[in-house]
């Protein structure tokens, strides 16, 4: 994989992602000054940080779905959209940027489910990266989640907000990706994602929604991590707590498994006062939003974006064979006429089972997980 270091580019009539050039009423940014990347070249993993100060034009306005035009003075820059990484393959060229002759390298987006980060997906997307030397993949945090809970959005917090969020940022990068891979709660968000751009698309695009339906949450059996058991456990701790080890033995007495205990505590930092780090750790996420979000999951249905999918896109559902989300026969039939009716129209969808794995698909069978994904990282 490849870095970059020193890097500068200017981001100016930048649309969203995924539609056609005749539909760019979505959204508008337009950045009049240089955004300055200094990533040292021996990191494989490139994050593109920005800082948070507000640039000014007065000519410059901001329009988005579903709000109020913004103060045109006002330009919103990735970082303040949603934290995100950028792992690169190393054949990929950045001087796209520079010189708009230069084809842009295809990009996949991978998102996390409820409780995540995006370091969830990082050692998997580095491996990803090292096999398909010409991708670059996005990571990010989601609302709510890992560094974007200090973003502090604004509600409702939903699957359709969260992935408006990840538009936004794709059309702000000036990225539009060929691969939208999602895991659970990120999986519907990236069938919103595709549910929310106008179409016709003007590229190709393939969805991947690991472990989840379009539509009803149905829970594991007795003795499965349930997510609203989870939420609601830690709900009622505090917001500071002393150890870690405390917290992974509460979830386990709970009835939590060791493996989900251990990924929790993951979600706990350090605190600092005036910049000295204290014994103690607080969380990164924002629970109340959370709980939102996942009360969104349960409720948001999107058979109709599968049952009528988009041409160009195609719609991969990959259910792990020990899933705690009980499948049921009619959620199966329902993707199998899909896969049919698509066939028909230019469209795809399509099942996969990954075996010996659990919810946790990308973490019990990587392996597995990378052979089914590679396919669609092919022939660039």
């Amino acid at each position: 994989m490849s870095a970059v270091s020193n890097f500068s580019c200017r981001h100016c009539a930048v649309r969203p992602v995924f539609w056609s050039n005749n539909r760019s009423d979505l959204a508008s940014w337009i950045n009049p000054r240089p955004l300055k990347f200094k990533i040292p070249r021996q990191l494989a993993e490139v994050t593109l940080n920005h800082s948070r100060r507000v640039s000014v034009s007065p000519s410059i306005r901001m329009t988005m779905i579903d709000e109020r035009i913004e103060d045109r003075s006002t330009i919103v820059k990735p970082a303040d959209i949603l934290a995100y990484d950028l792992v690169q393959g190393a054949d990929v060229r950045w001087s796209y940027i520079l010189d708009k002759t230069m084809p842009q390298p295809p990009t996949a987006v991978l998102l996390h489910g409820i409780l995540g980060s995006r370091k969830n997906w990082g050692t998997f997307a580095k491996r990803l990266a090292q096999e398909f030397p010409k991708w670059q993949f996005l990571l990010v945090d989601l609302r709510c989640h890992g560094d974007s809970a200090s973003l502090k959005k604004r509600g409702p917090h939903t699957v359709a907000s969260a992935a408006l969020d990840v538009l936004k940022l794709l059309g702000s990068l000036k990225l539009t990706p060929r691969v939208v891979v999602g895991h659970s709660f990120g999986g519907k968000v990236a069938l919103s994602m595709v549910d929310q751009v106008p179409k016709p698309l003007a590229r190709p695009v393939r969805v991947w929604v690991l472990d989840a339906t379009p539509g009803k949450v149905r829970a594991g059996a007795d003795g499965d991590d349930h997510p609203a058991e989870l939420i609601s456990f830690l709900s009622n701790l505090p917001k500071v707590v002393s150890s870690k080890r405390d917290i992974m033995d509460g979830l386990i007495k709970d009835g939590f498994s060791k493996d989900v205990a251990q990924w929790v505590v993951t979600n706990l930092r350090q605190t600092k006062v005036n910049g000295e780090s204290r014994s103690s750790f607080s969380w990164v996420f924002d629970l109340k939003g959370i709980a939102e979000m996942y009360q969104s999951y349960e409720d948001t249905n999107l058979w109709k974006l599968v049952e009528d999918v988009p041409r160009g896109v195609h719609i991969n559902f990959l259910k792990a064979e020990r899933s705690l989300h009980r499948w049921a026969l009619e959620d199966l039939r329902r993707i199998h006429v899909a896969e049919e009716q698509a066939a028909q129209e230019g469209a795809g969808v399509e099942m996969h089972v990954l075996e010996d794995a659990g919810h946790w698909v990308h973490a019990d069978n990587p392996d597995g997980l990378f052979r089914i994904l590679s396919f669609s990282f092919q022939g660039f």
